[in-house]
């Protein structure tokens, strides 16, 4: 007893290894990179079972790139020392990850660097493969790549650095030493910021073939969707208490907050779902888990159990009501990326004006004794990084698809973009022009080949066989 009493009054060294910190941020890294797996089922599911593959694929490709480019300069430019008044950090400073290989503490104490720069890395490559939900289906895959490439650059690692950086929004910053924004885990520069670049790009590549007029655009696979809302339930917990890089009380709470809010958030899409349409499904259901955690994400260090809650409550019903609004106003979010990321990210991000804890880094909410003070703040920040995320994503979007072409060709499109991008099907149920007789070296192969060619024949009679699957989903299939 006396020995534990003298470590806590002892002072720490924050450039000596804190060996619990770092084992659980290497555990807390890993989690959220199989976050981007989860998000691959999860979107491919919602697609029809001819875009299955090149959904995933997408989510695959902003592994590689973005990986890539974060080593080189990303990482730089959304962490590094400010250049431009605090615009970006200097991409050149730890160029290629130099100087950092053997450094410890400068971003937390005790913590290795390179953990912080590899756990960063998770999240800005799941931010760039949410966006592609939004244009599922019609997106050639190579010019996808280089949007990757470029987003991270000019939207994602700018952000990064307003919010989390020390930049615009850090406590000597322009903005930030006169307000003070709450973002505990990435609200605003994750799914803010990629909710509404997928709007802006789907509006830049227009509507899906059929869109609003063919029934078959549902769903394929709901065991797929399930299971990818449950791999991103599973990676949110390092997502969330990941992003206060120690392993102690507040690393707590975000773990319990996401569980709370989640739960909730489920509750109440499944409540919209039962009273609107008279049946909770599947879909409602990791739809609205999915909602949940959006919300809580830049709240879950900074609210009790109770506000959790309340959060994710209204985050599922919000979510689930605002699905519908595509169809109101014609736009194609292909798997309601602006729904559940960007309005699920917004009411989290505002949240905090009414249910933060008082603490020091604020006086506390509304509902906590703080008046209105933490509200304004928010949203600013929200607006902020909305009108630089919308201008810079149309931007990109507009010059790639008008130079190198960033959408598949109506025939590819109906002939199935997994075929015409990637030689592929995800699902071998007829060999079209020949037969299948699995150990006959006799067995003519030809079908195959024709089948790579066409691609529609066996998926439409697939197609045909699933569509009562998704006939009572939340709205996604048209009327």
């Amino acid at each position: 007893m006396k020995f534990s009493v003298l470590a806590v009054g002892m002072a720490v060294d924050p450039q000596v290894l804190d060996p619990g910190s770092t084992a659980w941020m290497l555990t807390a890294s890993a989690l959220v990179l199989l976050m981007t797996p989860g998000l691959a089922f999860f979107y491919g599911g919602l697609v029809r079972m001819k875009s299955v593959l090149n959904i995933m694929m997408m989510s695959f490709g902003a592994m590689g790139v973005v990986g890539v480019v974060w080593a080189l300069w990303g990482y730089g430019l959304a962490f590094g020392p400010d250049a431009l008044g605090g615009f970006v950090g200097d991409p050149f400073t730890n160029f290629g990850l130099s100087g950092l290989t053997t450094s410890i503490g400068t971003k937390a104490p005790g913590l290795p660097d390179m953990i912080f720069v590899g756990f960063q890395a998770t999240f800005a490559i799941i931010t760039v493969a949410l966006i592609s939900g939004a244009v599922a289906e019609r997106v050639r895959f190579g010019p996808w790549l280089l949007f990757a490439a470029l987003w991270v650059t000019l939207v994602y690692a700018p952000i990064a650095h307003w919010v989390w950086g020390g930049g615009l929004f850090g406590p000597t910053g322009i903005i930030g030493s006169k307000i003070s924004a709450l973002d505990f885990a990435g609200g605003t520069v994750v799914h803010m910021n990629a909710g509404i670049a997928g709007l802006m790009l789907a509006v830049v590549l227009g509507k899906r073939l059929g869109f609003m007029k063919d029934p078959n655009i549902r769903p394929h696979n709901l065991p797929f969707v399930m299971l990818g809302a449950g791999l991103l339930w599973f990676g949110w917990f390092g997502f969330n208490a990941g992003s206060e890089l120690a392993a102690d009380a507040t690393a707590a709470l975000a773990w319990m907050n996401t569980l709370l809010a989640t739960c909730a958030a489920l509750l109440g899409w499944l409540l919209v779902e039962r009273l609107r349409d008279g049946h909770a499904t599947s879909l409602g259901a990791a739809s609205g888990a999915v909602a949940g955690l959006v919300a809580v994400t830049p709240a879950c260090g900074f609210v009790d159990p109770v506000g959790a809650i309340l959060i994710g409550t209204i985050a599922g019903a919000v979510c689930a009501l605002a699905v519908g609004l595509k169809f109101k106003i014609g736009l194609d979010d292909s798997l309601d990326v602006v729904a559940v990321h960007f309005v699920g990210g917004l009411w989290g991000t505002l949240a905090l004006g009414f249910f933060a804890l008082p603490s020091a880094k604020t006086a506390g909410g509304l509902f906590y004794g703080g008046g209105l003070a933490q509200f304004w703040p928010q949203i600013l920040t929200a607006l902020i990084v909305t009108a630089w995320s919308a201008a810079m994503t149309t931007l990109i979007g507009f010059a790639i698809h008008k130079s190198i072409g960033m959408r598949v060709s109506e025939a590819d499109e109906l002939s199935g973009i997994d075929v015409t991008e990637h030689a592929e099907t995800a699902y071998e149920l007829l060999m079209v022009g020949g037969s299948f007789h699995p150990g006959d070296p006799h067995a003519r192969t030809d079908g195959a080949a024709a089948h790579a060619h066409t691609g529609t024949q066996a998926e439409a009679q697939a197609e045909t066989q699933a569509g009562a699957e998704g006939e009572a989903v939340r709205g996604r299939v048209s009327s």
